[in-house]
């Protein structure tokens, strides 16, 4: 399993030799170490915990210092491993961007922008009642949210609420 952590540094472009335009993201891979291994008959599962980007000592707290004997990581992540993966890392080894070739097919994982508490025609592209013929607060409202006869709200209903901050995975890049 080839797994490493990274941040986003900026974007920019990339122009194809036809001329053609591409959004591309920048990202800082840096050399993770693995900090912890877990195993199936000693934790119940098999997963490799990793830990990337330093930080001062006086921003990690005591337990969590303890655990890391002195390595101060800004970030702690675990992987899970498949039965097939067993023993691909010892405590203490650095994976860097070396374990990738030119070609491979990559999942990334990250947490999306949070845009806060979004009514429903940003977050469910409602097209909003229509301007005219009387109507006067009613052009970004929902509309019904239900029948009068059995008066429940549906589940599953789309409404306003809060939009973003959701773990997004891209496969195949």
């Amino acid at each position: 399993m080839k797994f490493i952590l990274a941040t986003k540094e900026n974007m920019t472009e990339y122009f194809s030799p036809e001329g053609r335009v591409f959004p591309v993201t920048i990202l800082s891979a840096g050399p993770v170490t693995v900090t912890k291994i877990f195993s199936k008959d000693k934790d119940g599962y098999d997963s490799v915990q990793v830990g990337f980007g330093m930080q001062k000592k006086e921003r990690v707290t005591k337990g969590r210092a303890g655990a890391m004997k002195g390595a101060f990581y800004k970030v702690l992540k675990e992987f899970r491993l498949k039965p097939s993966d067993k023993n691909v890392a010892k405590e203490g080894d650095v994976i860097d961007v070396s374990v990738f070739a030119p070609g491979d097919k990559l999942q990334i994982s990250s947490v999306s922008k949070g845009k806060g508490f979004q009514g429903v025609v940003k977050r469910h592209g409602f097209k909003g009642g229509p301007r005219t013929h009387g109507q006067k607060h009613s052009e970004r409202e929902p509309g019904s949210i239900g029948g009068g006869l059995r008066t429940h709200v549906p589940k599953g209903m789309r409404m306003a609420g809060r939009m973003g901050g959701d773990r997004i995975t891209q496969k195949n890049l």
